[in-house]
Parts: structure tokens; sequence; C-alpha cells
């Protein structure tokens, strides 16, 4: 009968206690960390919770091929998620799926018609003159205030100037606020009038029609009314309530004057009265975030118009230059949202135009990027739309539920009749991986979004199959090395070589399916793919820390090591044979050879 090796390895197997502790502290950290996070449960995809799914598809225009790349598509998505979150909608998820689609999911209480309409049509970016703003919420004046007065305190000073002038002389004195500006007026009477004036007489702040913008603000009954309904609206506004942000300025026409919210570098909410939009999103041509070396501006953001652009630009710019306060600023808006409010001093006519302030650099990209892809960078076709209501998703979520207890019954019921006493440690391994399995699938919902859907319910289903097989390919190796005539203890160190070395491989197969299966699938087949391999992983790990070494102090057990007919390891009903022994030949005597011997 051979021993088990000596040494290191041996040392090691001795002392499984470390293993199972050590697979305990796992546990009971995990465990806690979902206790603390508030995430007790593993959050539920859209075909599970109800809701709806969106999916969308990149297609690209007449030559433009190209331009379906990663950067365009993830800039799609932030453009999206803010459209959603306008809404209103709390636990969305937007995110790519394959190289062109993207996945809009939205779960239930939300109007599906609406999100359908905001998140795959082009966005709004307007350049709309400032009639008037202030702070909202807490510390406002409750009144229009036409200009910012005293020093700005914001973070980023806001000037618009021209991109071939001369720095120097384009920055002088220019007054500038943050994006959007954060200081308002303390006092309300005089300030309101003049705001009032400015809108009876015209919304634009130059006294007459703007590029794009219709003439308004006679003296008819019409207008009286609309100017009415504009300050009841701006009287009204609580930018710091994110309903009455995403309505504000909702049904504005690019020619009609309308009220906004931004927010400022302190993070204090604004709303505005903005003019009739002046310049579309769609005439800039280009914008980046710049380091400017030459001055001490930092970071700046530089724009490039096209030609009817830069000749809008120009007019409103040169308009808004031959005003007093406020009229000399204009506010960048996206989807009804103030991102910016720079002022003007002169007319920049050079087709291009620089925003400079105490940008760092995140916040010049992020600027940047919305003057560039305030519009989606690319046209989507609306692919598919399913809604699933909340009660299909339970009767789903049911039903995938039981088939998962029905399989795991099956496979613990074929361990108890062909392993007895063994099935012990089967069945105490499968519930430690099936513990494993939901902690962190909910401590993955809040960490990278994981949602668990259908098709991720049979990933974990299936995995039951490839756990419980690692435990049978162990207990057969054991099993043949006891057919063997050896005992229980050097045969359970014995067979592990063997059976490790097989459990890896087959371990190693099944992940990498679940990892092509990811890459190469869209939709919710990932969620199978994701969790069979995750599942894959904590065989492995429940495997090495916990079955084996459960399983070395088991066979130090006399139940088990006697080899008990109900223990699974009887070696009569094994049809254990006798050990084999080795025989060795008599030593040859000393002296010469016979040639013919040799």
């Amino acid at each position: 009968m051979v021993a088990p090796k000596k040494g290191k390895n041996a040392s090691a197997q001795s002392k499984p206690g470390r293993s199972l502790a050590l697979m305990l502290i796992a546990i009971v950290a995990l465990t806690g960390g979902m206790f603390a996070s508030g995430h007790t449960t593993p959050r539920l995809g859209i075909d599970l919770a109800g809701g709806t799914s969106i999916t969308l598809r990149a297609v690209p225009e007449a030559g433009q091929e190209s331009a379906i790349n990663k950067t365009n598509m993830d800039t799609a998505v932030e453009i999206m998620e803010r459209r959603v979150n306008g809404l209103g909608v709390s636990e969305a998820e937007v995110q790519t799926q394959g190289d062109r689609n993207i996945i809009v999911n939205i779960p239930k209480g939300t109007n599906s018609k609406e999100a359908r309409e905001q998140v795959g049509t082009t966005a709004k970016l307007y350049f709309r003159p400032v009639v008037a703003t202030e702070l909202s919420g807490a510390g406002a004046t409750g009144s229009p205030s036409p200009s910012p007065t005293g020093n700005a305190s914001d973070k980023a000073t806001d000037k618009a100037t021209d991109g071939a002038a001369d720095p120097d002389k384009a920055t002088d004195g220019d007054k500038a606020s943050d994006a959007p500006s954060g200081s308002a007026s303390a006092s309300a009477g005089p300030q309101g009038r003049a705001a009032s004036d400015a809108l009876k007489a015209d919304p634009s702040p130059s006294g007459g029609a703007t590029d794009g913008a219709s003439p308004s603000a006679s003296a008819s009954a019409s207008g009286d009314d609309a100017t009415a309904k504009l300050q009841a609206a701006y009287a009204a506004l609580d930018c710091t309530d994110a309903s009455a942000r995403a309505k504000a300025g909702a049904g504005a026409k690019q020619g009609e004057s309308m009220v906004a919210c931004g927010q400022n570098a302190q993070g204090q909410w604004q709303k505005y009265i903005l003019g009739p939009a002046a310049v579309d999103g769609t005439d800039v041509d280009s914008s980046e975030a710049v380091f400017n070396t030459q001055t001490a501006a930092g970071w700046t953001v530089t724009m490039k118009f096209t030609d009817g652009g830069a000749k809008k630009f120009a007019d409103i710019t040169g308009k808004l230059a031959q005003n007093q306060s406020p009229q000399n600023q204009f506010a960048i808006v996206l989807d009804n949202e103030v991102v910016s409010d720079p002022y003007v001093s002169q007319a920049l006519t050079g087709g291009s135009a620089e925003i400079s302030g105490n940008f760092d650099q995140e916040e010049a990209q992020g600027l940047a990027n919305m003057l560039s892809y305030g519009a989606l960078p690319l046209t989507f076709k609306e692919d598919s739309v399913t809604t699933v209501t909340a009660a299909l998703g339970g009767e789903q979520l049911k039903a995938g539920l039981i088939a998962g207890a029905i399989g795991l019954a099956l496979v613990v019921l074929y361990l108890l009749v062909y392993y007895r006493g063994l099935s012990f440690i089967a069945v105490a391994s499968l519930l430690i991986s099936a513990a494993l399995t939901y902690v962190i699938m909910s401590l993955l919902g809040p960490a990278i979004g994981f949602a668990l859907n259908l098709p991720a319910v049979c990933g974990a289903i299936v995995a039951i199959g490839i756990t419980a097989d690692s435990f049978i390919v162990y207990f057969e190796r054991v099993r043949d090395e006891i057919r063997e005539g050896r005992t229980l203890r050097p045969a359970v160190e014995r067979a592990w070589p063997r059976a490790r070395r097989t459990i890896l491989v087959s371990d190693f197969v099944s992940f990498l399916a679940a990892a092509v299966l990811f890459i190469v699938t869209v939709g919710k087949v990932q969620g199978f793919a994701f969790t069979l391999g995750l599942t894959t992983l904590l065989d492995v790990v429940v495997v090495f820390l916990f079955t084996k070494p459960l399983l070395t102090l088991m066979a130090r057990r006399t139940f088990f090591a006697s080899g008990h007919k109900w223990s699974g390891l009887d070696p009569k009903s094994l049809g254990a044979k006798p050990p084999l022994r080795r025989t060795r030949r008599p030593a040859r005597p000393a002296g010469p050879v016979d040639p013919k011997e040799a």
C-alpha cells in the first residue's frame, strides 16, 4: 500500500482547517458587505421586474460608415442617459450591445411612448440670448434679475471671444459668469420691471428678430398673454425640483422665448428667461477642449461654425455687444437645459469662438462634447421595443426559480442514492456555491449595474450541473483508489492531483465558452454567459477551499474511514481488490559476467 507523498504538499493537506476558515471569512465578509450596502437582493432585469426595453441600431449616413465607432457610441449613450434621467426615471439602463446597438431598459412606471420619443431623436442644441436669470430654490429672490451684480464668484468665468482676434484684446474688460452664472441680484423691484419691459418690447434682447426667430412683442392681446404666461412660468419655476427641470421649456419652439434651468460651479440651480434661438446646434461644425499656453486662460473650449452658422453667430453677438447687461449674454441650451452662459463684448465674425474661464480639463472636455455632440453623433433606427408587465415578469421569475429548484432536487436525489454519506459533502458544497452566487449577484447590481434576467437564471440552473460534475469527478477518483486496495485517507490525497487536473480543464473549457458567448452575442444572451462564467469560477473556489478540505476532515472520522456501507466508500461494495505488492528480483552474484548471459 502506497502512502501519500511527504513534504510541503503533505503538510498543507494535513491542515484543511485553514482552507475552511478562509472560505468562512470570505462568506462572512461578502455577506456583511451586502447588508452594509443595503442591496440584499439581486437587481432584476426588465424581463423579470417589468418595464420597457428599446433596441436602437446605428445607421450610417452615405459614405460615413467609419462614423460608427466606440467614441461616437459612448457619446450617444451619455446623451441618451441624460434624456432618460430628464424624464425622472430611476434605475434606467442605457448600454451598448455589440458595435452598433444600444439597449435602453426603462423600468415599470414610466411613460414608454415618451421615452421612445426622447432616446432616439436628435438632441436640441440652441444658442439663445439671456433676458433674465436668478438663483432658484433656497436663497432666490423670486423675481427676474436682468443682470448679475457685483463680482461673479463662480469657479468658471466664461467669456466668448473671437477665435481669430487678438486674445489679449478680445478678453480685455470682459465680464464673465460660470456655466451657468451663479450670482443674482438681491433686490427685486426695478430689475423685475426691467425684465418685464424687455419681454414686452421684444423677446430678443436686440429689439429685433434674430436669425431663425420670429418678431414678437406687439401690444396685441396674444403677445401680452404670451408674456404673462412666460413671466408666470418663470416665477413658479423651482429648478431644484427634478420634475420641474424636465418640464421647463418643454414644447418651446425655436422662435419662441422660454424658461430654462442651469447649474453653476457651486452646484446651485439657476433659472432663466431666454429669448428666441439665434443659432442652432447643427450650425456648430466642431468643438474641442484646448489648453491655452499663451495666456493665463488655461483650459478653453473652441468652436468652429459652418458658413451659415458663422453668419448667424456674428449677427447675434453683434447685437448683444451693442446692448448693456444683461443683453450681452447668451445661453448654450442642450435639451432645454443651460450648460453655459458666456458674455460677449464684441461681434465675433471670424467663424470661430472661444469660451474661456477657470475650467479644468474634465469640465472643458465635457462642454466641448456637448457642443460637438449635443445632437446625437449617429442616426439610430428603432429595431425593437419589448414591453413586459410586472405580472408577466413575476411569473417568469417564479417559473425560473421552480425550474432551478427541480434541477437542484434531482441532483441531490441522485447524490443521495449513488453516493450515500458522501452526498453530505456534495450538498454542503452546492449550498455554499449557491450562497456565494446570490451574495455576489446582489453586490454586482449596484457595483457594475448587473441585472438578473431570465437567461441569467438559466445560466445559474446550468451551473448546478457543472458544479455537481466537479464533485463527481473527485469522488470517483477517490473510489478508484479504494478499489485499488488503499484505505480512505491515502486515497483522498492520491486522488486529488488527478481530479484537480480534470476539474480545472473542464471548468476552463466552460469558462472559455462563456467568455466567447459574452463577447460575440448581444442582448440578454450576455446575461446567460455572464452567470455561467461567474458560477464556473465559483465552482473552482468551492472545490479547492471547501469540498476537498471537508473530505479530508471526513476521512478522519470512523464512519467514513472504516468504509461503512452507508458512507458510499464501502470497499466491499466497490469491489476493492487486494493491494498490489511488488516482488524484488534476487541480486546478481558478484564476479565476472559470462558474455553469453549478458
